[in-house]
């Protein structure tokens, strides 16, 4: 398999390129500036810059996307060339779908979450009209990437896109108790974007909860919910504590759940995007689907760290 990474220096993409080539796949990693992994300069905003990935992507068995760069028509500058994209912006994620060129395989949202979190999600025994609780816990003491730590202090003073229950929900300004290994926590309700791409298809209504660290850093992140001036102190949050993450599922009406944890986010994310390309390049003319169209529970429990119950 050939597969083209787009932002291969990122502490995702730099995960799954390295996954992939371990696995025996060529690889090409592709990168705005010069480092280790980077095959190839390309900058996604530049002028020319789809028109270089329509060039490489005819070239490639599959594409994955794990640059910050978000814009739709990536998914038409990939011809039917599958593609694999990280993000886990849903309103991104959305207009994604709706520009995948015919003919084309578009996976979206390939990683811990979306991604792990989708098939968690999708495992559950559920019927239309059900309401499924996601909860997101990440430790401190992991130096994340630049790409995932804006994207959560953009989260800060922004509402979700298409939250099920309609109307104007904020991130990180209502909270739930929710069960995890380690007993019940508070979480923050956060724009994850199961809803979007598990939700509606079954008839369901995910929301998805998010805590970081102990008690006081979850209490800290809606401080920031409530006044998004502070938003800059989550890039100055110390990295104390440890590494651990978990994602977890729960069907409101029967209490089934289903959860996952390892260690290290960014390698996690890495990891099972990997294997979503692995899973995408066998797919072509899928179209739109998740990585729970890929991937089942047995799949994402062979990923290397990833650990169910």
């Amino acid at each position: 398999m050939r597969a083209l990474v787009l932002g291969a220096r990122g502490a995702v993409g730099a995960v799954a390129a390295g996954a992939l080539r371990a696995a025996g796949h060529h690889v090409t990693g592709a990168g705005r500036r010069p480092g280790p992994g980077v095959d190839v300069r390309l900058d996604l905003r530049a002028p020319d810059g789809l028109a270089r990935v329509r060039e490489a992507a005819a070239e490639h068995d599959v594409v994955l996307h794990a640059s910050a760069v978000e814009d739709p028509a990536l998914a038409r500058a990939v011809g039917r060339t599958p593609l694999v994209d990280a993000s886990a912006t849903g309103r991104y994620l959305d207009a994604l779908a709706a520009a995948v060129a015919p003919g084309g395989t578009l996976v979206l949202g390939a990683g811990l979450v979306p991604g792990l979190s989708t098939v968690l999600v999708a495992s559950l025994d559920a019927r239309p009209g059900d309401e499924i609780d996601v909860a997101v816990l990440l430790g401190t003491g992991e130096t994340h990437g630049d790409a995932a730590v804006a994207w959560t202090a953009g989260l800060a003073g922004a509402a979700l896109h298409d939250p099920p229950e309609g109307g104007t929900v904020m991130n990180l300004r209502s909270a739930r108790v929710l069960p995890t290994r380690s007993g019940a926590r508070r979480l923050l309700r956060a724009d994850f974007p199961d809803h979007v791409l598990v939700g509606r298809a079954r008839g369901v209504t995910v929301r998805s909860y998010l805590a970081a660290g102990g008690a006081a850093t979850t209490a800290a992140l809606a401080l920031v919910g409530r006044f998004p001036a502070l938003r800059a102190l989550v890039a100055r949050v110390p990295h104390v504590g440890d590494d651990r993450w978990e994602v977890g599922a729960v069907n409101r009406r029967t209490g089934e759940r289903v959860a996952a944890h390892g260690r290290g986010q960014s390698a996690a994310t890495g990891l099972l995007a990997a294997r979503a390309v692995e899973a995408a390049a066998a797919a072509r003319g899928r179209g739109v689907v998740t990585s729970a169209d890929l991937l089942t529970l047995d799949d994402v429990a062979r990923v290397p760290g990833v650990r169910l119950g």
